[in-house]
């Protein structure tokens, strides 16, 4: 099975002289191709950081960070950016435009892809609606859609455009147990279905269960890299 993403003896700082402060400390993790894994910790042990770098929100500074086949350790700013046209994201706080219908904000997802029409985009777009239970939310505007149905579009403007690895930063946190559960699980089946990498960072125990494996980060440090899900076949 081919690695998505394979990190080796990574260390990341913030600052600079006296104010610098190191907050990755050589992070080893390797995650298969089609894998569905949760990342765990306390917060400001690291995770949201670590998974940063894995987008290529930031560039890594140590270390060998090989995302999709291409390291990222030392990229150019269009080496990342190009990086990023492979990733789906989805945030705590969906980040949806507000002056934007539920249609366009998926759309969004495809600006990137200049081989497909207008009419191909606003047909993906839909029809990703309509694969997360939004098809009669198309022309809705954000402050219209519940908390679930918020994140719901942020889930189907992340796959879209059928990335090959999804990031998701606290997905659940501003979501009651049920919402947070339908998202998850249509995070879990869409990835399935589309055949994509998932590294979910998470304190939301009620979740675990969607992971193909739970990796922990406490202080900057991933404490337990392999341990697969208690019960998982």
């Amino acid at each position: 099975m081919s690695l998505a993403i394979s990190v080796r003896h990574l260390d990341h700082t913030f600052g600079h002289d006296r104010l610098q402060k190191q907050v990755l400390f050589d992070i080893n993790l390797d995650i298969n191709s089609g894998e569905i894994i949760i990342m765990t910790g306390p917060s400001g042990s690291g995770k949201t950081t670590l998974l940063t770098l894995v987008g290529g929100l930031r560039s890594a500074q140590s270390g060998s960070l090989k995302v999709l086949g291409q390291e990222l350790c030392g990229a150019t700013a269009n080496q990342l950016t190009e990086a990023r046209r492979q990733h789906g994201y989805i945030f705590q706080a969906h980040n949806l435009h507000s002056s934007l219908t539920a249609l366009q904000n998926v759309r969004m997802g495809l600006e990137l892809h200049q081989s497909l029409s207008t009419a191909e985009m606003q047909s993906r777009a839909a029809e990703m609606l309509e694969q997360v239970g939004l098809g009669d939310r198309l022309n809705y505007y954000p402050d219209d859609l519940s908390g679930g149905q918020k994140q719901r579009v942020a889930i189907a403007r992340a796959l879209v455009s059928h990335p090959k690895l999804v990031l998701a930063d606290e997905p659940t946190a501003a979501l009651d147990s049920k919402s947070g559960r339908d998202v998850v699980t249509l995070m879990q089946t869409l990835a399935k279905e589309q055949g994509c990498t998932i590294l979910l960072v998470t304190h939301d125990n009620r979740i675990l269960d969607i992971a193909d494996r739970i990796v922990n980060m406490e202080d900057g440090r991933l404490t337990n890299t392999a341990a697969p899900l208690l019960g998982a076949t």
